[in-house]
């Protein structure tokens, strides 16, 4: 199979042409693939293909082989590829994924040249509890709430961008024992499917800094879905501005939270890394 390794701000992929050819069980081949000993390495693989009601689709399987339904990173990487590798000429396209149709928008730094970076019409933030889902207390969004993990109490603000995202704001990142709360907060039993954590430091109010565990995945150096969910979370804790920078350890990435209208903008980098082919 030719495969062709990509990343957003540093959240790398393994991304297949299904134009050119099937990938049968992405499941296991996910797993296999994304060990970064034994396989390619990734935090997963990503299908693209054709669609009755977009441009294209795209389905993405997290390191552990389990479906995500999005990645802001992922989608935008999506896009330079297709335009890139000669699929389509536009540069506003649709997309398919398993959280509904997204819309990106394709920047060149040169008219004849390669995608540089790409704009995701990320859809509305959902905060209904039983959408995201988080179960708490009957409550029917969770914002700001105490939760017990591993005997210390954090607050949280769940968000869904198409997936489950629990963002707790704090201080000294840097210092987090990332790989021991991550996988406790993506297991605590308020959420059934599981979530998504980004541990947030305030660096100014048009400024965030982010590290995030990534159900299925671990930590990882950027989560675009998860940028929009800390930026929604600060504009509803009050603590940052409606169109904020995230650093990630992986780069930055801007968001914009068109709050009157609930649509969120994801703007940043995507790369080609290598290709390759494996049996």
């Amino acid at each position: 199979m030719k495969f062709t390794k990509m990343q957003g701000a540093g959240n790398d992929y393994i991304y297949f042409n299904l134009f050119e050819e099937p990938v049968e069980n992405p499941e296991a081949v996910s797993v296999v693939l994304s060990d970064r000993h034994f396989g390619v390495g990734g935090d997963g693989i990503v299908l693209i293909g054709k669609s009755d009601v977009a441009d294209f689709s795209m389905r993405m399987f997290n390191a552990d082989g389990s479906e995500a339904g999005m990645c802001g990173n992922a989608s935008r990487c999506v896009g330079k590829f297709v335009h890139d590798k000669g699929l389509t000429s536009k540069t506003e396209i649709s997309l398919e994924t398993k959280s509904g149709i997204k819309y990106l928008q394709l920047f060149k730094d040169d008219p004849h040249g390669p995608v540089t970076s790409v704009r995701v019409d990320m859809g509305p933030a959902v905060l209904d509890a039983g959408q995201i889902p988080v179960i708490y207390n009957g409550l029917p969004s969770v914002i700001n709430q105490p939760v017990t993990v591993d005997g210390h109490e954090y607050r949280i603000t769940c968000v869904s961008m198409g997936n489950p995202h629990a963002v707790v704001f704090t201080k000294d990142i840097d210092d987090l024992k990332i790989e021991e709360i991550g996988p406790k907060f993506e297991n605590h039993p308020v959420f059934p499917d599981r979530t998504n954590t980004e541990f947030i430091e305030i660096i100014d109010p048009k400024t965030l800094k982010m590290r995030v565990w990534e159900r299925g995945s671990g930590e990882t150096l950027a989560c675009g879905t998860g940028a929009c969910a800390a930026a929604v979370a600060g504009v509803l804790n009050g603590l940052s501005e409606t169109k904020v920078t995230v650093k990630l350890r992986g780069g930055d990435l801007d968001i914009e939270w068109k709050q009157q209208e609930n649509r969120v903008y994801l703007t940043g980098p995507a790369e080609f890394v290598f290709e390759g082919e494996i049996n």
